[in-house]
């Protein structure tokens, strides 16, 4: 049986908390539960605070968003198989050579550059509306803004991990981490839902689009995932 997916963003946050209480802390999905968990919390304070012109349709679509990963959590569980863009995060959650933070970038990987395109096109499709129509972008954007303290502070966690594991491969994951950003993987989002959309009445050419999407983010996820050098004992 499917497990029925969170309908608010209230839903999502407790359901993203129910995972974080079930898993191993050092479970490679629960590693991007939490970054995942914390950036939830913060669209929902925005939210609220009213800082989107369309809140409404920003938290609809992040519900959407969130319920892309949560199909693949239930997969999971289920023994069924995960969704191509997610396999090399679940196949290597168990892997305690990875380090979190890699868990956590291949997460994002999957989530951003796959499901964001999509949770776009099917928001706008549920409301009517369309990616160029104001003010889906700008509300999107602003969700960037919200992602940089995010990200900063994942950044200095690992900044003071990393400094116990003095050695060249070490570096050298400290310079793949500081490669990867929040903002230009929505960006890519951004672009690859507009293509999507513009697809969206022809079938083949979607199905390429998205084939093709899916594909991308699996071989780079399995990229970020690869063992360099064992994180630090806790």
């Amino acid at each position: 049986m499917t497990a029925q997916l969170p309908t608010t963003i209230d839903g999502v946050i407790s359901r993203m908390e129910e995972i974080d209480a079930e898993l191993d802390r050092h479970d490679g999905v629960a590693c991007f539960n939490r970054v995942y968990l914390k950036v939830t919390k913060l669209v929902k304070e925005h939210v609220t605070a009213g800082t989107f012109k369309d809140p409404a349709f920003l938290e609809r679509m992040d519900v959407i968003f969130a319920g892309h990963y949560l199909k693949n959590v239930d997969a999971a569980k289920a023994g069924r198989p995960t969704e191509l863009p997610w396999q090399p995060l679940f196949e290597a959650r168990g892997n305690r050579v990875i380090w979190p933070i890699q868990f956590a970038l291949a997460g994002m990987n999957a989530h951003i550059n796959h499901d964001l395109a999509l949770a776009v096109v099917e928001t706008c499709k549920e409301r009517s509306t369309a990616p160029e129509v104001a003010p889906v972008h700008e509300d999107f954007e602003k969700v960037n803004d919200l992602l940089a303290s995010v990200e900063a502070e994942i950044r200095a966690e690992f900044e003071l991990q990393i400094v116990k594991v003095a050695t060249a491969p070490a570096e050298q994951l400290k310079h793949a981490v500081a490669a990867f950003s929040m903002s230009s993987a929505r960006e890519v989002a951004w672009l690859n839902a507009t293509q999507l959309w513009e697809a969206r009445n022809n079938p083949v050419k979607y199905q390429v689009q998205l084939t093709a999407m899916a594909g991308a983010v699996n071989a780079t996820s399995r990229m970020i995932l690869a063992p360099v050098v064992p994180p630090p004992a806790d």
